[in-house]
């Protein structure tokens, strides 16, 4: 699988930023600034790494669990009444789950490939 190339990774990284990025444009608590900042800039990240690494399924896997975790946020940091901030989480959230979701079977698929057979 090419590096750079899986439109997957590539949502992952977009949701990310506009979660992490939304805080200056929507209403924000103490709470969703710091669960939306660091959960996107992680989901970033991981897209970019993801990136890099094409054959790495485990950062798939850390990636689904931190898209779930900024879906769960509104909830877990009470910011559910702060409407901008809370669908942004949950669509942000969605799309990385969906996107990385997809993405697994591939990822899984080139690291079996990666590893020589005995």
């Amino acid at each position: 699988m090419k590096k750079w190339t899986r439109w997957q990774d590539w949502a992952a990284v977009a949701a990310g930023a506009v979660a992490a990025l939304s805080t200056l444009w929507t209403t924000q608590t103490t709470s969703s600034t710091w669960l939306m900042v660091a959960l996107g800039v992680l989901i970033a990240a991981s897209g970019a790494v993801n990136l890099a690494a094409p054959d790495a399924p485990w950062i798939e896997w850390l990636q689904v669990v931190l898209g779930a975790a900024l879906v769960v946020s509104p909830w877990a940091g009470s910011y559910t009444g702060h409407s901008g901030a809370a669908w942004t989480s949950w669509i942000a959230g969605a799309v990385v789950v969906v996107a990385t979701g997809l993405a697994i079977s591939p990822s899984t698929a080139a690291h079996h490939h990666a590893i020589p057979s005995h």
